[in-house]
């Protein structure tokens, strides 16, 4: 009797994953195999599709050829962060990549801006079912299955074919491991999600994703990036350089982005943080040095996590790191005089992201 094919949202449980330490491990020395179940995809056609998402966006779309991707910021006209995605150029038209739960917003804030342009945005996300594999050993599973011949270029997406279907497939943004992403129908994922587990790709919980994620130092937007009445994000306040082009022309929010650059900073910027004491909760307020009532309000910390790691990889064991915000003349402040700012319950270092193994604890960002 043939095996029955489990379906791939049900990876981290139908293959019986290990724990999250050893997940994490087999992301950061094997391979890890997860569903992407969380993103959604919109497709953009129209002739003026190019000139009109060009105008809605932070990065260079009409750069792109065929192909070819770019991460991007959708700001408001006082340049504040609304939403984020990853832009496709395809022959006949533009596919964008984002979190599926902020799809429906996304959408009704670009449609928005559509207004004699020849424009039709389509949400096909119920189309498409995805996996995400991560790790040092993913292109060469991708090469023993036929899904990957040639190594593609960050953000790029070229399509591959397995069993007659034609598989998507995207060498994803990850400062620290090689990733991709398979994207096709619900049943050639399924059929893909089997072969990787049989070529000893681990199961992934989001929790070891996340673990790697603030390893990575990447911000994710709803968590680090915000947007409320409170806390709307500048794009140089992420760090995330990547999503800006600053030769491209027009767009919504650019005179705010360029007078930033030209004036040369914000006030805070993104950073990671090495803990040392009690473990936080996200939104936990940073002070500087100085104890007690002293200490002045200095940051924010928005991803916490404390990530246990095999001892080959870190002789410490346990980390507890974070991501958030830091004023940055306190930044400047705690790299010159190598003092920890303080939080309650213990102290925060900040340190430099992507994570380099081996790095002496307490070592501040060069």
């Amino acid at each position: 009797m043939a095996a029955t094919l489990q379906p791939a949202a049900e990876l981290p449980t139908a293959f019986d994953a290990p724990d999250r330490a050893a997940q994490l491990s087999a992301l950061l020395t094997g391979a890890g195999v997860a569903a992407l179940d969380h993103t959604g995809w919109i497709r953009v056609t129209g002739g003026d599709r190019v000139r009109w998402l060009n105008g809605m966006v932070t990065n260079a779309i009409q750069d792109l050829a065929p192909g070819e991707g770019c991460y991007n910021f959708v700001l408001n006209a006082q340049g504040r962060i609304q939403g984020d995605l990853t832009a496709f150029a395809q022959s006949d038209e533009l596919l964008l990549e984002t979190d599926l739960h902020r799809l429906p917003g996304l959408i009704a804030i670009l449609d928005h801006f559509i207004i004699m342009d020849d424009v039709e945005l389509s949400d096909i996300s119920a189309e498409r079912k995805g996996l995400d594999l991560a790790g040092p050993r993913a292109a060469a599973i991708l090469q023993g299955l036929g899904l990957l011949t040639a190594q593609p270029q960050p953000l790029h997406l070229q399509t591959a074919t397995c069993r007659a279907a034609v598989v998507d497939l995207i060498h994803a943004y990850s400062p620290l491991v090689d990733r991709y992403e398979l994207w096709s129908d619900a049943r050639t994922i399924d059929r893909i999600g089997e072969e990787l587990t049989a070529a000893v790709a681990v199961p992934m919980s989001p929790e070891a994703l996340e673990d790697l994620r603030i390893l990575e130092g990447t911000p994710r937007y709803g968590t680090d990036i915000r947007n409320s009445e409170t806390a709307r994000d500048l794009p140089q306040e992420t760090g995330q350089t990547r999503a800006l082009n600053f030769s491209k022309g027009c767009y919504l929010g650019q005179e705010i982005v360029e007078r930033i650059r030209s004036r040369g900073a914000v006030h805070r910027t993104f950073s990671g943080f090495q803990l040392d004491g009690s473990l936080p909760t996200a939104g936990t307020i940073l002070t500087g040095p100085e104890p007690g009532a002293d200490g002045r309000p200095v940051g924010e910390l928005t991803s916490v996590a404390a990530i246990e790691l095999p001892e080959a990889l870190s002789p410490s064991g346990e980390m507890r790191l974070a991501l958030g915000y830091i004023r940055r003349e306190a930044l400047a402040d705690a790299r010159a005089r190598s003092l920890p700012l303080r939080y309650p319950g213990g102290v925060a270092t900040p340190i430099a992201l992507p994570w380099a193994f081996g790095q002496p604890s307490g070592r501040p960002p060069g």
